[in-house]
């Protein structure tokens, strides 16, 4: 319901992206519309965030010898949550540059350039492309402001939480796997906190299985702008691809979520 919330709400708000709409006798309407947008963003993050942890909780208490139920069990664990929640949040920041949601300008002085008020914030309701509008500009200091771009936040959430539920699962593989592949162990590690190529870094290191996954998660680092296109896809399918390695011959987890 979240997700399919979001994408109607990208629809319908793009149909007030034509400049010949935007006349001083609409601009309260458009402009409320766009503090609605935000609204039921938000909603359906929250929409999409209970509906993941009411999954995890069932898969767990039913524990059926499923992929799916060792994902949510690596989630519940004490150590893997943590790392869940830091890894997330780093990658969140991290992202936030990158795509200019957090900007920072030392060259330029937003009260002297744009007459802005420190601090400050406003919505923008027009005009863009679809998923680019409404905009929230916000003045923090003279140099460093937010710029929140409703595509870009929806990535941001998305990606971010992807990233840290990898690390989840990669603290668990990594744990299980130092007792015998030592070398690949680290090449995993490596790979998992190289920031978007964590995708690409934490596939190929865990299961090349050799002192090479170091070299080849360093190496990723340099293909950044190439990994941001085909993150999702493969933060998607890679917990899949690590839960097997957690696995018991019986299609149990080797993991105690207690711990």
């Amino acid at each position: 319901m979240g997700f399919s919330t979001i994408a109607i709400i990208f629809v319908m708000y793009a149909r007030y992206q034509d400049p010949a709409l935007f006349t001083p006798d609409s601009m309260d309407t458009i402009q409320r519309i766009a503090y609605g947008f935000y609204i039921i963003l938000f909603a359906s993050f929250g929409a999409i965030i209970y509906g993941v942890n009411l999954y995890n909780k069932e898969k767990i208490e039913k524990n059926e010898k499923d992929i799916t139920t060792i994902i949510a069990l690596c989630v519940s664990s004490k150590k893997s949550r943590k790392f869940f929640i830091i890894t997330s949040i780093v990658y969140g920041v991290f992202f936030s540059l990158v795509s200019g949601t957090l900007v920072y300008q030392p060259e330029v002085n937003f009260v002297t350039h744009y007459g802005a008020v420190i601090p400050s914030g406003f919505v923008a309701p027009c005009c863009g492309d679809l998923g680019y509008m409404p905009k929230v500009i916000v003045y923090l200091t003279e140099h460093v402001g937010l710029q929140i771009i409703p595509i870009n936040l929806v990535l941001q959430v998305i990606v971010s939480y992807l990233v840290g539920l990898n690390a989840a699962i990669a603290v668990s593989a990594y744990t299980i796997s130092k007792k015998g592949r030592g070398l690949s162990s680290v090449g995993a590690v490596t790979g998992l906190f190289i920031a978007c190529p964590t995708c690409a870094g934490t596939f190929m290191s865990i299961f090349i299985g050799t002192a090479s996954g170091i070299a080849l998660s360093i190496a990723l680092t340099q293909l950044q702008t190439v990994f941001i296109a085909i993150s999702i896809p493969v933060l998607l399918v890679t917990p899949f691809m690590m839960a097997k390695k957690l696995r018991n011959s019986d299609g149990s987890c080797k993991i105690d979520p207690t711990k």
